[in-house]
């Protein structure tokens, strides 16, 4: 290719990072406004008639039932971006997304329509889950593909600190919403969060809009940059879902196992915790918001670091470093927390997400999509790190408060349960090949399977 094009030209490859940045800032704004409100607003709103822990675990059931569609969202999507372009599925996968969650935020409750708003609810929740998976798969890849090899890592590390920056605008609406009066907040003030994320749907759609196909999926499929038309028929039969299930089932499974270490911590800090801290403990709400801001601030420079890092020294051993510090971190958590003291709960979240949680993520992006071929990358990527939601992410929630019991003392059992999924990423780490290097360009049965077992077992 000439210099000149999208690959090599770093200032449109920051254009693509941050057009994926935007999109997955919204994609886990929604996800996580959801699990805040989720935590806090809805036991009461959408389900008055379940009384506290009752009325909590319904809310959470809730919260996972956006994960059981985000599987089928990433093999829809996926097998669409990988036949039709990154660009054009990553426009439907915005829209649905935003207005899912705009809708959200204008559904009546309970006291309002009955048993229908709850109905309501999960089928919103449904269609948001389906939308977003296939939003993060195909930000990651059109990112990846047109950053410059040597920095992949790096490019890609940025749209994932998506969920940290989400997180800040929440704390900062929330920490505003839960000054209102309590009629004012179960009212109306609960809705503003979801409804202002008509602002990130808006920009991120002109930005993305203006935003070329991948270069990768230009030469691998044999179309123009900005062709409209129809593609061809898949050169596989079957398609590139069939041929991840049946060339690539080893990497599917890997990610799984891959995702433990991440979504486990992750969900467990800002969306179980909110809920164990101020029900079991007695703690502000505010305490804990903070504390989730400032780690927040704190990801994106852990992100760079993390990420320029695996560039140049692979994406394995950065993921196996994160894993066992979460592993480590997992108990001493709780004790921070039960402290009640603010720098020390501060601490307990700095060691779990940034120091464990953030070298995971930043790798993340890259480590997945160099798993598979181009022409099934975006299907294979998506699928994979969707399928590993449900288990990793949508029930963390609901399993941590299940385990820790009404009263919150069998909390020994939730820090057991992310210390188990630690050991399942180091397995799986273990197990995985080194891609830092891998030639994007790669297409064709058996490129993916033969990788796989090429460095697996070295770190």
């Amino acid at each position: 290719m000439a210099a000149t094009t999208p690959q090599t030209d770093r200032r449109y490859a920051w254009k693509v990072a941050a057009s994926s940045f935007l999109g997955n800032t919204l994609e886990y704004y929604d996800f996580l406004v959801y699990g805040t409100a989720a935590a806090v607003i809805f036991p009461k709103v959408f389900f008055p008639g379940e009384e506290g822990f009752l009325g909590t675990l319904a809310a959470f059931g809730t919260f996972a039932v956006g994960f059981l569609a985000r599987p089928l969202g990433g093999l829809a999507f996926g097998r669409r971006g990988d036949v039709h372009g990154r660009k054009s599925t990553l426009l439907l996968t915005l829209s649905l997304m935003g207005l899912s969650t705009i809708a959200i935020g204008l559904l009546p409750g309970y006291d309002t329509i009955g048993v229908l708003a709850p109905a309501l609810l999960v089928l919103l929740r449904l269609v948001q889950g389906f939308a977003v998976g296939g939003e993060w798969g195909g930000s990651m890849i059109i990112v990846l593909e047109s950053a410059p090899d040597h920095r992949r890592g790096f490019y890609t590390a940025w749209p994932n600190i998506g969920g940290f920056s989400a997180q800040i605008l929440i704390t900062g609406l929330f920490a505003w919403v839960y000054t209102l009066p309590e009629d004012a907040l179960y009212a109306w003030g609960w809705r503003i969060p979801f409804l202002l994320s008509a602002i990130i749907l808006a920009v991120t759609f002109w930005l993305r809009r203006s935003l070329h196909e991948s270069p990768v999926f230009t030469e691998t499929s044999g179309r123009p940059a900005e062709a409209t038309s129809r593609p061809e028929t898949p050169k596989r039969a079957g398609g590139p879902i069939r041929a991840i299930f049946l060339e690539d089932w080893r990497n599917l499974l890997l990610i799984v196992g891959l995702r433990f270490a991440e979504a486990l911590p992750y969900f467990l800090l800002t969306v179980f915790a909110l809920s164990y801290a101020s029900g079991s403990l007695g703690l502000d709400k505010s305490t804990l918001n903070m504390a989730v801001l400032i780690v927040s601030v704190l990801a994106f420079p852990a992100h760079g670091l993390y990420a320029a890092l695996s560039d140049r020294k692979g994406r394995r051993p950065v993921y196996l470093l994160g894993a066992i510090v979460v592993a480590v971190a997992a108990f001493p958590f709780f004790w921070l927390l039960q402290s009640g003291n603010f720098l020390l709960i501060v601490l307990g979240y700095v060691l779990v997400l940034n120091l464990g949680h953030n070298a995971i993520n930043a790798v993340q992006p890259a480590f997945f999509a160099e798993l598979f071929p181009a022409d099934r990358r975006y299907t294979g990527a998506a699928a994979g790190r969707e399928i590993a939601s449900i288990l990793t992410g949508g029930l963390t929630p609901f399993i941590a408060t299940a385990l820790a019991g009404p009263d919150g003392t069998r909390w020994p059992l939730v820090a057991g349960y992310v210390v188990l999924g630690a050991v399942i990423t180091m397995v799986a780490v273990w197990k995985s090949p080194e891609t830092f290097r891998r030639d994007l360009r790669s297409t064709g049965a058996g490129s993916s399977a033969a990788a796989s077992g090429a460095h697996a077992g070295q770190c």
